[in-house]
């Protein structure tokens, strides 16, 4: 009897331990790959813009994405309007692990990563054909990659739209008509040196001040996307716009590198998927979005609207060719190779 019970208090003891075993799992064999996916992963994901921008927009669709293809496993909790951290604030409150996510304008980061400048040179997207084949191979591919040597997982590049000048002070035609004028600028050297060659005054300002700098004319003008200068009612305070394709507005969206390290490997794979998803869809929503509210602004706005004669566009690419010297002169030639492939 004494026999029969010690054999099964060890029997008991065997089985117990066995079920608890962290590295138990179905059919007896562990798979490493498995090991935390019982538990709800929070991923805060902080942006400064509103939630009707492709920005905003393509947060909650990475975040739906991201809870339908892990099952409810990954919840991405999106921050919009700096209610976090502003856009001098975000990148730090990343490497420090208080959010998991960001989505900077490139441009923001162009101090952080110099050799990024190269997509906020002037012109050096044409279409929405060069922003895809940028965004989405091999250009920036490197460009993500050189983020990890700052301890950040770069996700991919989500895109806005193509910017135009808007002033309250005259239309932005001829070179001449910058003279003078100050401009909001985010803090680029090469949008910097860009308004300076045509004769401006540029000076960084955190996106959500932006409004308000205009209203009280502490700056004359700035240049942004048609979707951003509707979202945020920049035409309530402007008077000229010009529709120039200058520039691209795009966001690199980052993650910070430890938390993305320790994430299972299935959860990263469900999560690079999403991403890709919405990357792709972001796309093409985002030139929806600016071609749809450009005609709300045609239509219903006070705005004075030109578009930039071809003759004058070739006048402002000359104005700017010192900015594509300089980038040559510290990076060398082939980005822009790969960007533009001669012919």
């Amino acid at each position: 009897m004494r026999l029969f019970i010690g054999t099964s208090v060890l029997t008991i003891l065997s089985l117990t331990l066995l079920f608890f075993n962290p590295f138990f799992q179905t059919n007896g064999i562990y798979d490493d790959e498995q090991q935390g996916l019982n538990e709800q992963i929070v991923i805060k994901f902080s942006h400064v813009v509103a939630e009707n921008t492709p920005k905003g927009l393509a947060a909650q669709k990475f975040a739906e994405l991201a809870s339908q293809k892990t099952n409810g496993k990954v919840k991405v909790d999106v921050f919009p309007n700096a209610v976090l951290y502003s856009d001098e604030e975000e990148m730090d409150a990343l490497m420090q692990g208080d959010v998991q996510m960001i989505a900077p304008t490139y441009s923001n980061l162009t101090d952080f990563m110099p050799e990024w400048q190269v997509l906020d040179l002037p012109f050096i997207f044409r279409n929405h054909d060069d922003v895809e084949r940028v965004f989405t191979g091999p250009v920036g591919n490197h460009l993500l990659k050189l983020l990890e040597e700052k301890n950040i997982k770069g996700m991919a590049f989500w895109s806005n739209g193509f910017k135009q000048m808007i002033s309250n002070e005259k239309s932005l035609v001829h070179l001449e008509d910058f003279q003078g004028q100050t401009f909001r600028i985010m803090p680029s050297p090469v949008i910097e040196e860009q308004f300076q060659l045509f004769g401006g005054h540029p000076i960084p300002v955190p996106f959500p001040e932006v409004y308000q700098e205009l209203e009280t004319h502490r700056v004359d003008g700035l240049e942004n996307t048609i979707s951003n200068i509707f979202s945020k009612r920049f035409y309530q305070v402007q008077h000229y716009l010009t529709l120039s394709n200058h520039g691209y507005l795009g966001y690199a969206v980052l993650m910070n590198k430890p938390f993305w390290d320790q994430l299972p490997r299935p959860i990263q794979r469900q999560l690079s998927e999403a991403m890709e998803e919405t990357t792709v869809w972001i796309l093409k929503q985002s030139k929806h979005m600016n071609e749809q509210q450009f005609e709300w602004l045609k239509k219903q706005s006070q705005l004075e609207i030109t578009i930039l004669p071809e003759k004058e566009k070739q006048k402002w690419m000359e104005q700017m060719k010192p900015v594509y010297d300089r980038y040559r002169q510290r990076f060398g030639n082939q980005l822009l190779q790969e960007i533009h492939p001669p012919q």
